[in-house]
């Protein structure tokens, strides 16, 4: 494998925390890699999949494909849309053979940004400082789906001057869950409030986690309860100095 990277920054990165994406893409030029960003480049498919309109998420997967299909190694700052591709393109062209080849080709190179670090990458410290008692949320589809657990942790053990506080329990969900937030409003913001009281029962005074899709939540229910603590991507703490 080469020291060239591209970059599948996802919706939200792209619509509404731009910064983890810059953060992200400074992690990774200071290890050494060139960073591409194909342009071209939209969404996963994820909100139309798990929606049940599998023919127009099979026409964003298709675009997803053409996009990077010639890309060495895609990493990707979000557990969902990681488990988007890696786990259900196969699912969305599982009666077209020719496109399912193309999917079983592409899905060995798509990497969730601290799993890339630790497993492809082979480093644990990249140089950060940060100096915040910090707790981690774990996403659902990234602990669940792609059993992402020890990485991120073995990332923040190695910044300089953080402390780590676990959640207790560290497992359940922010109740995000994409459309499910809209669809179940009210239960969506009753497992945000014990997530946030979970949160706050650790004195942590930042919450990290993978999924960009968790923070929006967290921070959301964070400022309607008048909380201080506030939201990071692993990527932005990764990339302070």
């Amino acid at each position: 494998m080469g020291k060239r990277v591209s970059l599948f920054v996802t919706c939200i990165v792209d619509q509404l925390f731009p910064k983890v994406g810059m953060a992200m893409a400074g992690v990774l030029e200071r290890l050494g890699y060139q960073v591409d960003f194909p342009e071209n480049q939209t969404c996963c498919g994820q909100p139309a999949f798990n929606s049940g309109y599998r023919g127009e998420a099979r026409l964003v997967a298709r675009h997803f494909l053409d996009t990077f299909e010639s890309c060495e190694t895609i990493v990707v700052p979000s557990g969902s849309c990681t488990a988007m591709v890696t786990h259900h393109f196969a699912e969305l062209f599982a009666k077209d053979q020719a496109a399912l080849a193309r999917v079983h080709a592409l899905e060995k190179r798509v990497w969730e940004f601290a799993t890339f670090l630790t497993e492809v990458a082979g480093v644990e410290d990249v140089g950060a400082r940060l100096e915040e008692v910090v707790t981690f949320h774990d996403g659902c589809h990234g602990l669940r789906e792609l059993g992402i657990r020890d990485a991120p942790r073995r990332l923040l053990a190695c910044v300089r001057g953080l402390e780590l506080r676990e959640i207790e329990p560290a497992e359940e969900c922010c109740g995000f869950g994409g459309t499910f937030a809209v669809k179940f409003a009210e239960l969506s913001g009753a497992m945000a409030r014990t997530k946030i009281e979970a949160i706050e029962r650790t004195g942590a005074r930042t919450v990290v986690s993978l999924d960009p899709s968790c923070l929006m939540q967290i921070q959301g229910a964070l400022l309607r309860a008048g909380s201080s603590v506030r939201t990071m991507h692993l990527a932005e703490v990764l990339a302070s100095r």
